[in-house]
């Protein structure tokens, strides 16, 4: 007589939701105090202090910018950019031949700028050299990005400027017009302030590709196919089109119990992992109130009542204002245009992804989870 054990059933949490899955030391998200750390670094201090490229540099290397390893780490880049000019040029110059669209062109770049410079997989490099290139292609996003905008709208890519660094340029680029302090500053702090954010969908992506000691590109790719989900949080524009679906203060709360009622999400409310409000949303809206108007105006009452309302129709969630809300607002007060909100939070969250792809590098374990199989049993062999 036999007998039979059966496995126990194995719960998969829904989207892996509070499953652990690596460790990393690049960024931390404690969903429950809203809080958003940057190594060692609170991420809120550093949007609100540091440059770009001081934000950069301690994701990608772990080390505090001080004045030496600053100017060390700006002449990296520059070096590093000025030997990318010419295939930058030549890629964005193909790539707008094929398509307006600036994510596809990026995404495109990415790929060719691999295939013209000979990219090996990280598997077959050293710390050192996938460093460069993990800078070079970080560095050339905004370069590649501004260029396939001012394309797509039939104008040249304009100089960059003097000594003011990436943000200035990328504003330069994409509005046209030489950026003031104020929309340089409010710009880097939204930009840092979305570098990284745990092992989100498009994080998590590059991290599985650099599993398999793919090259630089491949990961960068998959995760900016991630990031074009609607459900990411990588679309800030959407945000606004509830805004200028309301149009006037007295239309904000009719038109939100309407979409509640039709069973629509109210974008750029709520977020996977914070049950408090969004660090980032907080800062984004200070940036948004220094410079005030009527749109903000109306932003606030929205946000006020899309709260109050989503409390009375979801009791016992807590569903917050996400970055996605007010990073919309301060983008529109820098000058750019809604097209060019996702392509700049990618812009950012390349040196991010770039960080988790030195990391994961480092680890000889390819990422193979398993899963619970559901379908049918086998068919036994018809006689």
């Amino acid at each position: 007589m036999s007998t039979t054990s059966e496995s126990p059933v194995i719960q998969a949490p829904r989207g892996l939701a509070g499953v652990i899955v690596a460790d990393t030391a690049v960024s931390d998200v404690r969903g429950a105090e809203g809080a958003l750390q940057y190594r060692d670094r609170s991420a809120i201090d550093l949007a609100e202090s540091a440059r770009f490229e001081e934000a950069w540099q301690l994701l990608v290397t772990g080390e505090e910018a001080t004045d030496a390893g600053r100017r060390s780490f700006a002449r990296r880049i520059e070096e590093i950019r000025a030997s990318l000019a010419g295939d930058v040029a030549a890629v964005v110059a193909a790539v707008t031949a094929a398509t307006p669209d600036v994510m596809a062109g990026l995404s495109a770049a990415w790929s060719l700028l691999a295939a013209r410079r000979g990219i090996r997989p990280v598997f077959d490099l050293g710390p050192a050299q996938r460093l460069d290139e993990a800078i070079a292609f970080a560095g050339s996003t905004p370069v590649i990005v501004g260029a396939l905008w001012r394309r797509r709208n039939g104008e040249q890519p304009l100089p960059p400027l003097t000594g003011r660094g990436l943000v200035a340029d990328y504003l330069h680029q994409v509005t046209g017009r030489v950026p003031d302090g104020d929309a340089e500053a409010a710009l880097t702090a939204y930009l840092i302030s979305v570098m990284d954010h745990g092992f989100n969908a498009s994080t998590f992506t590059a991290r599985v590709i650099a599993s398999t000691g793919a090259d630089t590109a491949a990961c960068l790719v998959g995760a900016l196919g991630a990031l074009t989900g609607p459900l990411h949080g990588g679309a800030p524009s959407r945000a606004l089109d509830g805004l200028d679906a309301v149009g006037a203060p007295e239309r904000v709360e009719p038109w939100i119990r309407g979409e509640l009622a039709a069973g629509r999400r109210l974008m750029g409310f709520g977020h996977a992992v914070y049950r408090t409000s969004d660090p980032r949303a907080e800062l984004m809206k200070r940036i948004a109130l220094r410079t005030g108007g009527a749109r903000v105006d109306l932003a606030v009452r929205f946000e006020a009542a899309a709260q109050r309302l989503l409390a009375e129709a979801k009791p016992g969630r807590d569903l917050h204002t996400n970055v996605e809300f007010w990073a919309a607002i301060v983008m529109e007060q820098c000058g750019l245009p809604r097209s060019m909100f996702t392509p700049t939070f990618a812009v950012a969250r390349a040196v991010g992804w770039t960080a988790h792809i030195l990391e994961q590098a480092a680890d000889p374990k390819i990422i193979r989870p398993s899963a619970r199989y559901v379908g049918p049993p086998l068919r036994e062999n018809a006689a």
